[in-house]
């Protein structure tokens, strides 16, 4: 996907992947990572996710990536939180307090940036990327996450020929193969296409939802 589409999803409204409230298997998941107190979180292409929150609360430092300013600018404002903002190399850096959000494009990250992450968060990311773009993506986390770095990963698996992404559907192989040289497991598979009727309508029989655990 060209930076273009996300900008205009964003300028349009267009945001039904943002919830509107924090993500039921990190809060039932991430305590069991026992990351250390002070850990630095990464959470690729996080929007204006509440999520972000959620972990600062629970006394991580979190580093959001997002392209879109409108988001960036949306997290802030509907906290109630003044950011400082400077620039760091291709990166517009939002910060306040335990939060902040890197504006600019993910793919630019270089691994100084992410030298001290012990952890990493994505509900969104994996699957807003069409199939050549989640393989550099992962490369990607592989190459520039320390080792010892955990975190979970939220997918969807339905029949990708019934409808266009985003989100895409990943397969567990894609996973596997993706994060090959990890350490991969499947902490709950959940059928929800009783809850998504735009995929229903489209005719998909099952949508999964899967949460990782993932650990380098």
């Amino acid at each position: 996907m060209e930076p273009a589409f996300w900008h205009k999803r964003w300028a349009d409204n267009q945001i039904g992947f943002h919830q509107m409230q924090v993500n039921p298997y990190l809060q039932a998941h991430w305590p069991a990572l026992a990351l250390a107190p002070g850990s630095r979180v990464l959470v690729p292409l996080c929007g204006k996710s509440l999520d972000l929150a959620w972990l600062a609360g629970q006394g991580y430092r979190v580093l959001g990536v997002e392209l879109s300013r409108r988001a960036v600018e949306g997290f802030f404002r509907e906290h109630g939180l003044e950011p400082e903002v400077s620039q760091r190399g291709g990166f517009e850096v939002w910060r306040c307090a335990e939060v902040e959000v890197w504006c600019g494009d993910f793919f630019a990250l270089q691994a100084q940036d992410l030298a001290d992450c012990a952890g990493v968060y994505d509900r969104a990311a994996l699957i807003a990327l069409p199939p050549e773009m989640r393989l550099r993506y992962m490369r990607l986390l592989a190459e520039l996450l320390p080792t010892g770095c955990q975190g979970l990963l939220v997918t969807l698996d339905y029949d990708q020929a019934l409808l266009a992404g985003p989100p895409f559907s990943v397969a567990d192989d894609e996973v596997r193969q993706g994060f090959a040289g990890w350490r991969v497991e499947v902490l709950e598979v959940l059928e929800i296409i009783q809850e998504s009727p735009k995929f229903a309508q489209a005719g998909a029989a099952s949508l999964l939802e899967r949460v990782y655990r993932i650990s380098r």
